[in-house]
């Protein structure tokens, strides 16, 4: 049996980032369909649905999830500290992949919770 999903919670202005990301036609695509995943989730749809709806695995949508999760704290912290292109730089590293194994780095210090 599955495990419980991570709850998913959204500040106002994360998710108009990820609703502009979901609506942009000039976004990555692997960038707007992880955005779209959270806000599925915030809107508290089941893995399940969210992968079926989206066209992914469920496992995945259930990786995202969690990371989210993981990470909402300190993007908080980071949105009232910082402000906004602070919040997008770091939302964006949040929903970006990990860099793969064996690929030189590119210099960039990547986030962490």
């Amino acid at each position: 049996m599955p495990g419980k999903a991570a709850k998913v919670v959204l500040t106002e202005r994360q998710q108009e980032i990820l609703l502009r990301w979901v609506g942009s036609r000039s976004c990555p695509q692997g960038l707007a369909r992880r955005a779209e995943i959270i806000l599925l989730a915030f809107d508290r749809l089941q893995n399940g649905p969210i992968a079926e709806r989206l066209g992914c695995e469920r496992h995945g949508v259930g990786i995202w999830r969690r990371r989210w999760a993981d990470a909402f704290d300190a993007l908080v912290r980071i949105e009232c500290a910082e402000g906004l292109p602070a919040l997008e730089t770091v939302i964006e590293d949040v929903v970006s992949d990990n860099p793969s194994s064996g690929c030189p780095g590119s210099g960039k210090t990547s986030w962490q919770p």
